[in-house]
């Protein structure tokens, strides 16, 4: 069953195609990712889906309802979450000062203005929750200025997370990360995965991330759909090897 569904989407600026006629479907339940050189149109994409940009032409459905056009508080609110390739917390609070945040931004109408937020249990056993799937437990009294910058990716996580989406979108997840902190990355994508049934779908340039997480790849190149497949069919694709993969590891 699909969950996310783009139909004949195209986004130009000016005469430009950054995507072009896209077709495709995301289903519920999977990690999809989305690969292609430089400029293939894979921001652009996520832009247009999560609200950022209207589209040109073309139809995007989420859940069987049309979404196209909605801004991004709109589509955030239908339980699509998204984080940004650049981190993106306020770095002078706590580890659960940032949970709690983005819980009181999804609880909303449900709390009471003028009652001091350390009042409401609820919102403090739902961020350490989120903070035990994220496993930062440890952190939690710890500013985000003091944290290592692995850390802080992963507080992006769980700052996604904490809205309970039933799609999230991911933007190079282990952008500036060490080989340590990839690989730590890539464990909780899966472990999260396993322990929410939450529907995944990645932008990543490290192609052994992707093959590693992935049950599908979806591949673009100058805003037009290249291939989509395993990731078994994406790597003996010839088309893709020659538009992108020529250094992935063997």
């Amino acid at each position: 069953m699909a969950i996310l569904e783009l139909k004949s989407l195209s986004k130009f600026f000016g005469h430009v195609a950054a995507v072009s006629d896209l077709t495709l479907s995301v289903k519920k339940g999977e990690i999809t990712s989305l690969i292609g050189p430089n400029g293939a149109g894979k921001t652009t994409f996520y832009n247009v889906v999560t609200g950022k940009f209207p589209p040109t032409a073309g139809k995007i459905f989420f859940n069987g309802e049309d979404i196209t056009g909605l801004p991004p508080f709109k589509v955030w609110e239908k339980g699509i979450s998204r984080s940004f390739q650049i981190t993106n917390i306020f770095k002078n609070l706590t580890v659960l000062e940032n949970i709690r945040t983005a819980l009181i931004v999804h609880m909303g109408k449900s709390l009471n203005f003028f009652r001091p937020v350390d009042q409401y249990s609820e919102l403090h056993e739902k961020s350490l929750r989120v903070l035990k799937l994220i496993g930062l437990e440890d952190r939690k009294d710890t500013p985000c200025h003091a944290i290592s910058h692995g850390d802080m990716r992963i507080v992006e996580v769980g700052i996604v997370l904490a809205s309970e989406p039933k799609l999230i979108f991911l933007d190079e997840p282990t952008a500036g990360m060490n080989p340590t902190e990839t690989m730590r990355m890539v464990n909780l994508i899966k472990e999260l995965y396993e322990k929410t049934s939450t529907t995944f779908f990645i932008t990543e340039h490290d192609m052994n991330v992707v093959f590693a997480i992935s049950h599908r790849i979806i591949v673009l190149d100058r805003g037009k759909m290249l291939a989509d497949g395993t990731p078994e069919e994406i790597r003996n694709n010839l088309e893709v090897k020659k538009a992108y993969l020529g250094g992935l590891k063997q």
